[in-house]
């Protein structure tokens, strides 16, 4: 197969199993017959280029065991894949599904940046959900190096919009280059606005992440993969909203920590519903601290992942 043969197999199979589209409108937006299209959705299946994935199994034993191992609220279990991108939309899905069924009006909803909240407030865009009077704002500072789409701002305004609440932005950076300007920056008075309705938080959704080189602190240029790695010779197992913690979900003060615009820790704790969603085997530490910690009490994750932290 060309390369030129592989993009539009691509191309199709992207249209139509993820942007929802008929064969019959990617025929017309490319220009071909309605045949050609489904031909290529067949031989993209054959090809390897999509797999299928079907939830033939029944999740309840392993969440009632992660939820009693871990003192969870709820735990929701999505099938594996080795298609990391298939988990998280996934994850996305279980997540909007949770929301749409513990939202309520004259709520605060914060949720934090990060690819599997991203997938779920695309989600929220493309389905139907209850039109709620409620607050949505960032749990953290927006990173400065990545898409727009990724961006807690983006996110937070999509989820606002699809469920028919008020976004409120935060302006300011996720980690400040000094404790100078965050010192400045908490003066401000979008800053006292944020942490005001931070005070006031009914549901929290937050990404979980670790020291390792693919860390999306490191991808979005805040740190080099050196200073992400040796973090783990701190005893840190892994961070939300920026916050470093230890295996048992003890903050771990470093360089940094006077520079973070965030939640703390302890406002998660302390949340109805704090909701963590993550999912592989190098994330197992991080996700397994966030959990003793009570950093989170849901956790939305996939059957590998569970199954390796059930074993632990």
């Amino acid at each position: 197969m060309t390369p030129v043969e592989r993009r539009i197999l691509i191309k199709v199979s992207t249209m139509y199993y993820l942007e929802h589209m008929k064969q019959t409108e990617i025929a017309k937006r490319l220009g071909v017959e309605r045949t050609t299209i489904s031909k290529h959705l067949k031989r993209a299946l054959d090809q390897g280029i999509v797999t299928i994935t079907v939830a033939n199994e029944n999740f309840e034993d392993i969440e009632a065991a992660m939820e009693k191992r871990f003192g969870l609220k709820e735990c929701f279990i999505v099938p594996r894949s080795y298609d990391l991108l298939a988990v998280k939309q996934a994850m996305g899905r279980a997540g909007l599904q949770l929301l749409r069924r513990v939202i309520d009006s004259k709520q605060v909803i914060g949720l934090a940046w990060g690819t599997s909240i991203r997938e779920l407030t695309r989600h929220a865009q493309n389905s139907k959900v209850p039109k709620i009077d409620s607050d949505f704002v960032p749990l953290d500072g927006g990173p400065e190096n990545i898409d727009s789409e990724l961006h807690v701002n983006t996110l937070c305004y999509e989820l606002a919009r699809a469920f028919g609440g008020r976004c409120h932005y935060i302006y300011a950076p996720v980690i400040t280059r000094t404790a100078e300007i965050r010192n400045a920056i908490v003066q401000d008075a979008n800053y006292e606005k944020i942490s005001d309705f931070w005070k006031k938080l009914d549901i929290g959704l937050v990404g979980i992440g670790a020291p390792v080189k693919s860390s999306n602190l490191v991808w979005m240029g805040e740190f080099g993969r050196q200073a992400i790695e040796s973090l783990s010779r701190t005893g840190t197992v892994g961070e939300i909203c920026s916050v470093f913690y230890d295996k048992n979900g003890r903050e771990v003060k470093t360089d940094f920590s006077d520079r973070i615009i965030g939640v703390d820790l302890d406002t998660l704790r302390n949340l109805n519903y704090s909701i963590g969603m993550a999912a592989s085997r190098e994330k197992v530490p991080a996700i397994m601290g966030a959990c003793k910690g009570q950093a989170i009490n849901v956790l939305i994750t996939d059957e590998q992942t569970a199954k390796i932290m059930l074993n632990e």
